[in-house]
């Protein structure tokens, strides 16, 4: 007999067996004396008996019907997380809507594209608007005659409207797939093809005219004109780009269609030519003497990574900011930084710090935002930065990159939103933008310097950089920091060389000393040669 005591408590196999119904051989009887003072282990009328199955799949526990569904719905949701994975169009994530102050900058202005906000009613005067677009690009002819002191039209197809309509139903099962369900379910499969014309052939029509500087064809307003280029870059309203791709190879020869849009999206981003002067030219030749590159080259993409047709513009303005393959080369890389161990962080501060600690600044000339490089010198060192411009529309753009960043079905590796973390930490007060806008890293078309500074803080508010984006910097100026002789010689020259009049001062010093020291050598000889002269 298998016995298993406790105070008060008796355990057995068989006498499970005796009492009650008959037991299996798998259930255990458990007697549990009432009064718990009583020292008998006999039954009596004061004890109650409990049986506790001693296999858990006993047919006492059989699984129902809806148990049986529940888990099978476990199993169902697996692939439902792998089918999320696939690219859709996003709306912004509740972690970014939920600053009030940033929620306008993920509103359309003036026109909607795709379904997230069509049908609004203060956006409905652009609507009109797309009809007469639809109409003229498809009417669009390379060889009409253009206004002096704007470029040619684009090298364009004739095709009737009616085949570019056709060409577009003939995509629409895939452009659907591209959204949710529940997002296009109130639009009837004729109406969501009709948005979709509509809104690719606006678009279309919009770039070839700003392309080409034709900005009377478009009859508008130069306020909405200007506020359609910030709308096209929302994520809320974008369009997926096989639309646009099916109306460009039915219009435009020759790959016409992509260039304009990539010049569109240059165009946008050029930075003015910060000009070098002849002492940066004998720098530059030497640092790639020593094979010391200080500036970046631009994103390099491989035909395979070119020819990858992007879910939106919104992609496609990334992919123009942030090289691909750098950066998943970079996000590939194992965390072995020190910002990966808990309790440990860069001690590197502002740009004006960085300058007291003898590190200099420098404008790059790549767009790209992650081609940051840092060279050490034997007493100093330079950061080079890719140049930027701040106006209005820079808080949006960056802040629809992010919310892209952030969804779902996009890569896990935030290059815009740890460049923006980068910069942030660089910019604590205003002083520091204009460190940067003096070295021409900053070209502030805002307002004032503290509005910038403002508006980085903003931007990254909430925000979790990669920690390996940028590690290979952030660890150089860590070593910087760490060499005590640069940060000796670095505060040195803060303190003696802040203007060229202390230089000037410290010259004359030396050659004084110099002087008294030639002084005192031939007193020396002269003296000596007194004591003991020369024997004839």
């Amino acid at each position: 007999m298998d016995k298993q005591y406790s105070k008060g408590t008796m355990v057995t196999r068989d006498e499970g067996r005796s009492i009650g119904n008959e037991k299996s051989d798998d259930e255990w009887s458990i007697t549990v004396p009432q009064d718990s003072n009583s020292n008998s282990h006999e039954k009596s009328d004061d004890e109650c008996s409990i049986t506790v199955p001693q296999d858990s799949n006993s047919n006492s526990h059989k699984i129902s019907g809806n148990e049986r569904q529940w888990l099978y719905s476990l199993k169902k949701s697996r692939e439902y997380i792998v089918s999320s994975r696939k690219p859709k169009m996003q709306m912004v994530p509740n972690l970014h809507r939920k600053i009030q102050s940033n929620i306008s900058c993920y509103e359309p202005l003036v026109v909607s594209i795709g379904p997230f906000h069509h049908g609004k009613s203060e956006l409905q005067p652009m609507e009109k608007y797309k009809e007469v677009f639809a109409v003229e690009f498809a009417d669009q002819d390379s060889n009409k005659p253009t206004p002096k002191g704007v470029s040619s039209w684009r090298a364009t197809n004739s095709a009737s409207i009616d085949e570019l309509y056709g060409r577009v139903k003939n995509i629409m099962p895939n452009v659907r797939e591209c959204y949710a369900e529940d997002s296009i379910k109130k639009y009837s499969y004729e109406k969501f093809t009709q948005m979709m014309f509509l809104d690719g052939c606006f678009i279309l029509q919009y770039l070839h005219c700003i392309v080409t500087g034709n900005y009377k064809e478009l009859k508008m307003k130069s306020h909405d004109i200007a506020f359609i280029r910030g709308d096209l870059f929302l994520l809320e309203n974008q369009l997926p780009f096989e639309v646009l791709q099916v109306l460009m190879s039915c219009k435009f020869k020759n790959n016409e269609g992509m260039g304009m849009i990539n010049d569109f999206i240059s165009s946008a981003h050029n930075k003015p030519d910060q000009g070098h002067g002849f002492i940066q030219c004998i720098k530059d030749f030497f640092r790639n003497f020593l094979g010391k590159n200080c500036q970046g080259e631009g994103p390099s993409l491989t035909k395979q990574e070119s020819e990858k047709t992007p879910l939106h513009l919104l992609e496609l303005l990334k992919t123009h900011l942030i090289d691909p393959k750098a950066l998943s080369e970079e996000c590939d890389q194992p965390g072995e930084s020190s910002c990966d161990q808990p309790g440990e962080s860069w001690s590197y501060r502002s740009a004006k710090e960085l300058r007291k600690a003898g590190i200099h600044l420098r404008p790059g000339k790549s767009p790209g935002l992650l081609d940051v490089k840092f060279d050490s010198f034997l007493f100093s060192s330079l950061l080079t930065l890719p140049p930027m411009t701040v106006d209005d529309s820079t808080k949006s753009e960056f802040l629809n990159l992010v919310a892209y960043e952030a969804c779902p079905d996009t890569p896990d590796e935030f290059g815009v939103t740890s460049y923006l973390c980068f910069i942030d930490s660089l910019i604590d007060h205003a002083e520091d933008v204009e460190k940067l806008r003096s070295k021409g890293i900053l070209l502030n078309c805002l307002g004032s310097d503290q509005e910038v500074a403002d508006l980085f803080n903003e931007i990254t508010r909430d925000l979790v950089p990669n920690p390996r984006v940028l590690v290979d910097v952030k660890k150089q100026i860590e070593n910087h920091y760490k060499s005590r002789t640069k940060i000796w010689i670095a505060e040195w020259n803060n303190t003696h060389f802040t203007n060229p009049w202390t230089v000037l001062a410290f010259i004359a010093a030396i050659f004084v000393i110099c002087l008294q020291v030639s002084d005192t050598s031939l007193a020396s000889i002269q003296a000596y040669y007194a004591v003991h002269p020369k024997q004839s």
